[in-house]
């Protein structure tokens, strides 16, 4: 007998963790073990326009409008670990985990009222185990226990979709009209959000980015000068958004003190997974690069890597779980910076990973010099991922971890025997 499963994420949202959501709806469907209700959940701001028309089926899943009316066998919730609830029999936590080097106290509490948690990267696992507080009694102020996870984490990674994530010379339109706009011939990649946080010190550490491409490439001849390109936002793809990010662009080219700096472009808007893809496979797109100070994952990484193309990135945090054959950039872990602290979340005595600039100049120098040196490793990158991290992999991992730490009590039937009638 399928045991019954209710599934609580934001499986519409247009989030990462609205993707992360899908494919772990979709994995689950694809085991055939499970009766399926889906909770949805609205993600923060994002948009719930998430479910394509090829995931259309995934709606028949959801909860009507009278919810969950039984006790579900499985429960698994995909949340931040402070909103975790065991509602289940067996109740399994999923979590993009954690950038930087500690966790909160109340998501060690959290993780701890279930029976299993899923962290997509080794990375989240070890920052997870490692993370300890003391209790310490309020009369003696003396240490009476340790806080820490004491449930069990299984590692499952964000699998590639290789239906769309493959090779491809077909470009549409609308991107090749983007690219037309941009007469150099070599350019690098960056995708992600530019977050909070002074410059050199949000996230994704765009601003320092931008600032080390141009002093790299400032004495280059302007006619064979490699340009930067940025696909990114804050959180919206508002023209007010977009304004602003063209804004923190002007400014560090304008500090740059240059007259002539190599170009800087911005690529915003709201783009399908195709159009990523296709963007990736542009002639013009030669390097993806990332300064990220932290990922849980590093999804767009993953994705990236299946162009064939070079891939820079830290050798720090979840995204070297794949990036085995890519051009990895050393630093320091360093304390995250005031402008970026975030309650329950970035901590202020958590640390994060700032590349070593000068050792990262190099590389970009050295990529745009000798690029055909790189693509050798792209390609066995490319093969890597292809075999390792796909969502058919992901999906076969997901069914290993289901079928050997699922094992909940079943309802068992009772045929009681035919008698005969007594008559008196």
């Amino acid at each position: 007998m399928k045991q019954f499963l209710v599934f609580q994420g934001p499986v519409s949202s247009r989030s990462g963790y609205g993707d992360h959501a899908r494919d772990l709806l979709k994995s689950l469907i694809a085991m055939d073990k499970f009766f399926i209700e889906v909770v949805d959940l609205r993600w923060g701001d994002c948009p719930r326009n998430g479910v394509s028309e090829k995931d259309k089926h995934l709606e028949k899943y959801f909860a009507g409008p009278q919810g969950i009316r039984k006790q579900p066998d499985v429960f698994v919730q995909l949340s931040v670990p402070n909103e975790f609830q065991p509602i289940g029999k067996f109740n399994i936590g999923i979590t993009a985990g954690i950038e930087t080097t500690v966790c909160d106290a109340s998501w060690i509490q959290g993780c701890n009222k279930m029976n299993l948690i899923i962290v997509p990267s080794n990375h989240a696992k070890t920052v997870f185990k490692t993370t300890t507080y003391d209790q310490v009694d309020n009369n003696t102020n003396k240490k009476v226990a340790e806080l820490q996870c004491t449930t069990p984490i299984e590692v499952l990674f964000e699998g590639a979709d290789l239906d769309i994530f493959h090779k491809t010379a077909k470009i549409s339109n609308e991107i090749n009209e983007e690219l037309k706009k941009i007469p150099e011939k070599f350019c690098f990649l960056f995708v992600g959000h530019w977050l909070n946080g002074a410059h050199g010190h949000d996230r994704k550490d765009v601003g320092k980015l931008i600032e080390t491409f141009i002093h790299t490439f400032k004495n280059n001849p302007s006619r064979t000068r490699p340009a930067l390109i940025l696909k990114t936002s804050s959180a919206t793809f508002s023209v007010i958004d977009r304004n602003q990010m063209q804004e923190r662009i002007n400014n560090i080219v304008k500090k740059s003190g240059l007259k002539n700096s190599p170009k800087v472009y911005l690529l915003h808007g709201d783009l399908t997974e195709t159009e990523m893809n296709e963007l990736y496979h542009h002639p013009k797109i030669k390097v993806h690069v990332s300064f990220t100070k932290g990922e849980g994952f590093g999804r767009p990484l993953l994705e990236a890597s299946l162009s064939g193309k070079p891939v820079i990135a830290p050798n720090w945090s979840g995204h070297i779980d794949f990036l085995k054959h890519s051009t990895l950039l050393p630093g320091d872990l360093k304390q995250v910076h005031k402008s970026v602290i975030w309650k329950n979340v970035i901590l202020p005595e958590s640390k994060w990973f700032y590349v070593n600039l000068i050792y990262a100049s190099r590389v970009l120098k050295d990529v745009f010099k000798n690029y055909k040196n790189y693509l050798n490793l792209a390609k066995k990158q490319l093969t890597y991922s292809k075999n390792e991290f796909s969502t058919d992999k992901m999906t076969s991992v997901f069914a290993d971890i289901m079928e050997k730490l699922v094992n909940v009590p079943q309802e068992v039937k009772i045929a009681l025997p035919k008698m005969n009638k007594i008559s008196l």
